[in-house]
């Protein structure tokens, strides 16, 4: 079976996390600067089996998009253009990095170690995945 993977993206980062062969559970891989996130997709298709990518959809909450969606939007063009097999889906991500903020806090993680933000976004993606899951099982 080949994995998931979901992105939580951002102007500067995005959060990476990816399912198990089986699509059981959802892992934080990896955070990338954005303007790198192609070069990196590439990399990690060429050597993983990805049939789906999910992507966050930041909404605010009366449900109107995001400033981000635009650049999202183009972002998933630039996914569909380069690659054209895998399946674009969209997740609402709202609250999702609030929710990465207390897990690692539930999880013991030091206070130093939450500032820092390249780990909130792979948590964050890694929650897109998880409710993503929730839908489909």
């Amino acid at each position: 079976m080949a994995r998931i993977m979901a992105i939580d993206y951002g102007k500067k980062r995005c959060g990476i996390a990816v399912t198990d062969t089986l699509q059981i559970s959802a892992n934080g891989l990896d955070t990338v600067l954005t303007e790198n996130i192609f070069k990196f997709l590439k990399e990690y298709l060429t050597n993983e089996d990805v049939e789906t990518l999910v992507i966050g959809e930041p909404k605010r909450m009366n449900d109107e998009p995001s400033a981000v969606e635009e650049q999202i939007k183009v972002f998933i063009r630039g996914v569909e253009k380069r690659f054209p097999k895998i399946n674009v889906e969209r997740e609402d991500e709202r609250f999702t990095s609030k929710m990465a903020m207390q897990s690692m806090v539930q999880g013991g993680v030091k206070k130093k170690k939450r500032r820092e933000k390249e780990l909130v976004d792979k948590v964050s993606a890694t929650l897109i995945l998880q409710s993503y899951l929730g839908h489909t099982l």
